[in-house]
């Protein structure tokens, strides 16, 4: 046995992740510590494979079938790579090319399109209080179709963002954070900075720095909350965040100030987000079709955003950081002065200077979704992944 693999293993039998067999992945605060490591284990003994020319197929055959309710480029394709990796074809389900636009229920486009799927991803994060429903209706639907024999197995659902969380996106970062930082064992007392920045546009989800306090406060951490006022989180999910960081010996703090949030920070992550009531107004005015009032919400909340242009990551600010090099972060893509915007998040030097590792952060997220459907699909993963290694199949030929 391959002693870096083995190593992987052993990390596995030491955590409690039996419940992850057959379950799905809604958000990181629904799963235990031990959960959590095992999904970083088991991407990192995935990438190894990988990068080692070894095959980690463990299906013959199989759909993940995928679902975008935004647009989504690293996402889409982590997915797909995700499922590819093991050995499932990717079919994306259109709604307005199915039945879903005359009226078909919830209920029966979930098991009509799970026949020989072995996972659904979907992504709906625009409305407060609707993605997260919708996708555990999809995962009651198919659960109960299992259950009455209509499907002979039941597909492993994936949030790949909803209204609430990230989860694919924000555990990607955090290991990307783990190997930069040299292991889980040294982030106690780092100090990471969530702060709003300005965009031009107005509509951005809360669900990325909503992910980024309701995990990184798990960890020992320091985390820190920054947005001008009127642009609040959801307070269920903050009181997650203060609830983790006081049985991890951490902290979690909210300023208003994005100075205060980078000063000593050795991670900063400057994203913009829409005010969640804001995001509250704008899901009843779809929800009643009143489009001039979408205008005028969207009119009102451009407006706010530009009062705050300042919220930029800037090289001074990234001066003020730990010995100023902060790990920069970002989920992509970022608002980039003078090139994607006239004024954004983030001015292009600072930008520039991180490519590299930024593309590093993105790259974990393929193997974040593989390693949740590994666990979901895998009764006995260390001995799968014992079982891939001894077979010792190319992924690819090489003469």
């Amino acid at each position: 046995m391959d002693a870096k693999l083995q190593e992987y293993i052993d990390k596995l039998n030491k955590l409690n992740f039996k419940e992850m067999y057959e379950g799905d992945f809604f958000l990181t605060w629904e799963k235990t510590d031990d959960e959590i490591e095992a999904v970083f284990t088991v991407a990192d003994a995935l990438r190894y494979l990988r990068e080692n020319n070894i095959s980690v197929k463990i299906f013959e055959s199989g759909l993940g079938v995928s679902l975008f309710r935004d647009n989504s480029t690293r996402t889409r394709f982590s997915f797909a790579s995700a499922c590819n990796l093991l050995g499932l074809q990717v079919q994306d389900l259109d709604e307005g090319k199915s039945q879903i636009a005359h009226g078909e229920t919830v209920r029966e486009t979930a098991n009509m399109i799970s026949f020989m799927a072995d996972v659904i991803g979907i992504r709906d994060d625009m409305y407060i209080g609707k993605g997260n429903t919708y996708m555990h209706e999809v995962a009651s639907a198919v659960t109960q179709g299992h259950k009455d024999g209509v499907l002979e197995q039941k597909p492993t659902l994936v949030n790949l963002q909803c209204d609430i969380d990230h989860p694919t996106q924000c555990m990607a970062d955090m290991l990307h954070i783990i190997h930069e930082f040299g292991g889980v064992e040294n982030l106690k007392g780092k100090k990471i900075a969530m702060t709003w920045a300005y965009s031009p546009s107005y509509g951005k989800p809360l669900s990325v720095p909503q992910g980024v306090i309701g995990l990184m406060t798990r960890f020992g951490m320091d985390v820190v909350l920054a947005h001008p006022e009127g642009y609040e989180v959801m307070p269920e999910v903050e009181e997650v965040a203060r609830a983790n960081a006081a049985k991890s010996g951490g902290s979690y703090t909210k300023v208003s100030s994005m100075a205060e949030a980078f000063k000593d920070a050795d991670i900063v992550y400057p994203k913009s987000w829409a005010p969640f009531a804001a995001m509250e107004e704008r899901t009843d005015l779809y929800a009643k079709g009143d489009s001039d009032g979408i205008k005028a919400l969207e009119k009102r909340l451009l407006e706010q955003n530009a009062q705050h242009k300042d919220w930029c990551c800037t090289e001074e600010l990234m001066k003020t950081t730990r010995d100023g090099k902060a790990l920069y972060l970002h989920c992509l893509p970022a608002d980039i002065n003078g090139v994607s915007c006239v004024d954004g998040e983030v001015e292009a030097s600072v930008f520039d200077r991180y490519r590299d590792p930024l593309y590093k952060e993105a790259s974990f997220k393929p193997y974040i979704i593989a390693a949740m459907i590994f666990l979901a699909k895998c009764g006995d993963p260390q001995a799968m992944l014992k079982a891939l290694s001894e077979r010792g199949e190319k992924r690819r030929l090489s003469l």
